[in-house]
This record gives C-alpha cells, structure tokens and sequence, in this order.
C-alpha cells in the first residue's frame, strides 16, 4: 500500500486526485503501478486502477490478471471494480473508503454481485489513516474547507 500512496502523491503532485494503485502478481512481482491521471490525459477512464491493471496486461501479454491483487489507496468507483473482474484479480486491497462511488461496500458492493463468472476477495482499511489524510488534505487544500469526502468527487452539472 505505500507504494500505491507514492503513486497518489505523484499524482497530487500532477493537480489530480491522489489516488494510487499497484497490481503485483502472486510472487508479490509489481506488474503495473499507477496515479490518478484524468486531468492529464483527458481521460475519464484514466483512474490509477485502470491504468495499473493496463500495465499488467502489456506487462504479462494476457489482459486475464489471475492470481493478482490490487492494491489502491481508496475504494474503487464501479467501472474500476468490474475492470478488475472482468481481469480475473483475485484480490482487492483498499485504504479510505469511498462513500459517494465505493463499489466494494460503501455506495455498493460490485464484488458480491450474483451471476458473474468472477468473484475476487476485498480487504479495506489498509493504511486508512495516511490513505484519508491524503485525499481530504487535498481537497482541504483546493477547496479551503474541510471535507468528509474520502475518494474522487463527481463533476456537476452547472445550469
């Protein structure tokens, strides 16, 4: 998980939400590592998760990541969680919580869906403390006041 929050603060570093994420195979071997990077790249789908498990794919030659875990500092939204079941992760290592897009037990809980033909193990509240300082430092920090947000915000709509 620290190398998953060096990841988040490269990204804070870049003006985006300090999210970080790191995909390690079965041997603990890093496949892919990544921060936030939807400012940077234009790219709504630019999550560190999304971008991490890309890496593991190029990395391995296979886009099925069986056998891996994900370590990401806040809960995943739920495009990143059916990316990593659609992979075949078999773990999920979280820090903060995400109560407005958490998608492993916050907002919903994707990983326990009946049906799909994938199910993977989630464990959260890893480093909770540095991974919430983090995120809501962050928004303290652009927004001037304190937050109870723990995980990206959603864009709105401004008529």
């Amino acid at each position: 998980m620290r190398l998953a929050l060096a990841e988040a603060q490269k990204a804070e570093a870049a003006d985006e939400v300090p999210a970080g994420a790191i995909v390690v195979d079965e041997n603990g071997e890093i496949l892919g590592r990544a921060g936030n990077a939807c400012v940077t790249l234009k790219d709504p789908t630019a999550h560190a998760e999304i971008l991490a498990l890309r890496q593991a794919g190029v990395r391995t030659g296979n886009y099925r990541l069986n056998g891996a875990s994900l370590f990401s500092t806040i809960e995943p939204c739920p495009m990143c969680l059916m990316a990593m079941i659609h992979a075949r992760v078999a773990r999920l290592i979280f820090g903060a919580r995400e109560p407005k897009t958490g998608a492993a037990g916050s907002l919903m809980n994707l990983a326990e869906i009946e049906g799909l033909n994938h199910r993977l193990d989630v464990e959260g509240g890893v480093l909770v403390e540095e991974c919430q300082a983090l995120i809501q430092g962050f928004f303290k920090k652009r927004r001037g006041t304190e937050v109870v947000v723990t995980g990206a915000t959603r864009n709105r709509l401004v008529r």
